[in-house]
């Protein structure tokens, strides 16, 4: 019996991403569900004026929330997140959580320290607001 067991283990269990540098997580899913879950603690210190907090706060509410009722299986995970594996998608929201701190750290909310000099936001003849 263990002989006819062990292969069809090998075809579930992932051994690779295939991707260089990017190794096989072997318990993906709380992880994922943690990083999402601090990064929105982290976002709590921006303003919520702030389009940066809005617009990570939503995606990573919906990212959530899709890997919450996905009753952990990887494969629908995947697909819904549609960003590769899910390792991947644990990459990208680890990177979104680093940049959320430092983004706290830069108070880039707060205006320039520093009046920009005439002519420094305009390009192609046009100037650039924050609404454009």
């Amino acid at each position: 019996m263990f002989r006819l067991t062990r292969p069809l283990l090998n075809q579930v269990r992932k051994t690779t991403t295939g991707i260089t540098g990017l190794e096989v997580h072997h318990d993906p899913i709380p992880h994922l569900i943690q990083t999402y879950k601090t990064t929105l603690e982290r976002l709590s210190g921006i303003p919520e004026t702030s389009v940066y907090r809005q617009g990570v706060e939503a995606l990573t509410k919906h990212k959530l929330n899709i890997v919450q009722t996905a009753n952990a299986s990887i494969a629908e995970v995947e697909k819904q997140l549609d960003e590769g594996h899910i390792e991947e998608s644990l990459d990208i929201a680890t990177d979104e959580l680093n940049l959320a701190s430092k983004m706290v750290e830069w108070k880039a909310w707060e205006p320039l320290a520093e009046k920009p000099e005439p002519g420094q936001w305009e390009y192609f003849g046009k100037t650039a607001t924050a609404s454009s």
